[in-house]
């Protein structure tokens, strides 16, 4: 399994599932506006008590000379309800710089932190974007883990997310 980022599990953690693979793609698109800000991501994964079960990645301004970039995670409003406050930034494999226009992957086997512990069962993996001076956008990919055979799942978001996919193999 490949995931553009890995964070530390909470939630449903009851027996480990099978060892599966996941990659996910995210683009980011390039905005023709006046001021420009790289967007803030979230990515996780949720189960259907609407309850984290796995942080995947968080990108945000990590340089910030007066650092204090991660007071604006909030603005990942979603994120920072159900995970975001209760996370110790910077995480080491979770957090990282916000990413230019343009497509990026992560990727995850079911060895990794965020995926080794995660139990069989429905989640949706959710990606949520916040710019500055911008907008706000949150996908949703519903998803089966572990996955009994290859799947390819994706989203197409409106304005502040290009295409999200996500694939999965057992």
């Amino acid at each position: 399994m490949r995931i553009l980022f890995s964070f530390g599990l909470t939630g449903l953690m009851a027996a480990p599932a099978l060892a599966a693979d996941m990659e996910i793609s995210i683009e980011v698109p390039k905005l023709d506006v006046a001021e420009y800000h790289k967007p803030y991501v979230a990515v996780w994964l949720e189960g259907p008590d609407k309850k984290v079960a796995a942080n995947l990645a968080v990108w945000y301004d990590i340089a910030n000379p007066k650092k204090e970039g991660d007071k604006w995670l909030k603005d990942l409003r979603q994120w920072w309800r159900r995970a975001g406050r209760e996370l110790k930034v910077p995480a080491d494999g979770l957090t990282s710089a916000t990413r230019a226009p343009g497509g990026h992957t992560v990727k995850f086997d079911g060895t990794s932190a965020a995926l080794k512990d995660l139990s069989a069962g429905q989640y949706e993996l959710v990606v949520e974007a916040a710019r500055e001076v911008g907008g706000r956008e949150v996908l949703r990919i519903p998803l089966q883990w572990p996955p009994k055979e290859g799947t390819a799942l994706s989203a197409k978001g409106e304005h502040e997310l290009g295409s999200v996919a996500v694939n999965v193999k057992p």
